[in-house]
């Protein structure tokens, strides 16, 4: 079991932007951390990593579209990527 606290390691993350990740918009979250039958995953962690995470400003905030939809701006995920602190 992973201790709570454990820093996600980002350095296995691409240095250079996926070509499916757009310009501009909001990426769910099965589009960031992956599908394992579909989609390729852009950063590669659990879901309940990512969701801890986002709790506690390791990963960017996300946006709430509407009642039950949540995304991640596409800037913030391309910060992430580059290095920068995304909050």
């Amino acid at each position: 079991m992973k201790e709570e606290n454990q820093k996600t390691d980002l350095s296995a993350l691409p240095k250079e932007m996926p070509p499916l990740l757009p310009e501009t918009g909001f990426l769910r979250l099965c589009q960031i951390i992956g599908d394992k039958k579909t989609i390729p995953a852009i950063i590669p962690v659990s879901r309940s990593s990512w969701l801890s995470g986002v709790r506690e400003g390791r990963f960017p905030k996300s946006v709430k579209l509407g009642k039950r939809t949540t995304a991640w701006k596409v800037a913030d995920i391309r910060r992430l990527i580059e290095g920068e602190v995304a909050k």
